[in-house]
């Protein structure tokens, strides 16, 4: 791997990491999310720093070539946050049909009372 390659790895890694942290700080990420976002960096970080660290990984796997490895790890990376924004949608559909049940009755109240 090359060093300019590596170097550029750490660099953004680094700059994930901090922007995640900001992130985090403003209340502007869930920390469930960031966990995510946290390994992730952790990842690129340890392949900047040790560059035969993702070539073994992904021969102890049993994977032939690295570059099918990196893309089902991003393929499965895609699918887990895919999911969860999933659940979270249908979490925000749950609280918004309940909020306007609650914003009808609450009308219903106010008319009744006139």
């Amino acid at each position: 791997m090359q060093i300019t390659l590596r170097i550029d790895m750490i660099i953004y890694s680094l700059f994930l990491l901090i922007t995640v942290t900001h992130l985090l700080k403003k209340r502007r990420l869930p920390e469930k999310y960031s966990i995510l976002w946290y390994a992730f960096a952790i990842i690129i970080l340890l392949v900047g720093v040790v560059p035969g660290f993702l070539e073994n990984v992904s021969k102890a796997l049993g994977f032939e070539v690295m570059s099918n490895f990196v893309i089902g790890i991003l393929i499965g990376l895609l699918t887990i946050m895919c999911l969860a924004l999933s659940v979270m949608i249908a979490r925000q559909r749950k609280r918004t049909t309940l909020l306007i049940q609650e914003i009808s009755l609450l009308k219903k109240e106010v008319r009744d009372k006139k």
